[in-house]
């Protein structure tokens, strides 16, 4: 099925879950999650899977194991497009509507100490640096988990110390729930950033131990 966009009812299921985070909630409204978020999410992926590749649409349920919060339920669908073992690209779904991103989101020790060496290295640690700001410029925000302190062997007088404290690189930005943010043209919009954001990819993927 093509992508026409998300419903309303994706937003109201998801403003409704985040006050009743409970199975008797989801059991009652399965059919809403299945028809209002991720049939839609998969349509959407499969538009953009000719330029990217397959998505992975995560599962809907929390992994609470070792968590405090025992809440069951996501409270938001991604999907993640990936471009190496740990780094790709990124779509949700929430109650605050759609947002899109890019980037690492769990680097073992080895990709981790491969990434900072390239950062570290004037050729590639500066191209990344002069990318981040123009995507940055751009309108996209540059997150992820780091560091309070230099990373052990680095010092904090490298001229890249921000990114070298990063334990986690990604760059998005929140389209919201206005209708363009949700309808059948949010499929370019997703294309047109996942498409300024292959830079990154590439950059990273190209330095990762798989």
């Amino acid at each position: 099925m093509s992508f026409t966009g998300f419903p309303v009812a994706a937003l109201d299921f998801y403003d409704d879950l985040e006050m009743d985070n409970s199975k008797s909630f989801w059991e009652a409204h399965r059919q809403v999650y299945k028809d209002a978020v991720e049939a839609p999410m998969k349509a959407l992926t499969a538009e953009l899977e000719p330029e990217f590749g397959p998505a992975k649409v995560f599962r809907p349920y929390r992994d609470v194991r070792f968590a405090k919060d025992k809440t069951p339920y996501k409270t938001h669908q991604g999907a993640f497009v990936a471009a190496g073992p740990r780094t790709g690209w990124y779509v949700e779904i929430s109650a605050r509507g759609t947002r899109v991103g890019a980037g690492f989101y769990d680097a073992d020790g080895p990709t981790l100490a491969a990434i900072r060496a390239a950062i570290a290295d004037d050729t590639t640690g500066t191209a990344l640096d002069r990318l981040l700001r123009r995507l940055e410029r751009d309108g996209f925000e540059v997150g992820g988990e780091q560091l309070k302190t230099s990373p052990r062997g680095y010092d904090a007088a490298h001229p890249r110390i921000h990114l070298l404290r990063r334990k986690q690189l990604f760059v998005g930005r929140s389209y919201g729930f206005e209708p363009d943010a949700i309808d059948a043209g949010l499929v370019d919009r997703v294309r047109a950033d996942w498409t300024a954001l292959r830079p990154l990819v590439r950059w990273i993927a190209a330095v990762e131990v798989d």
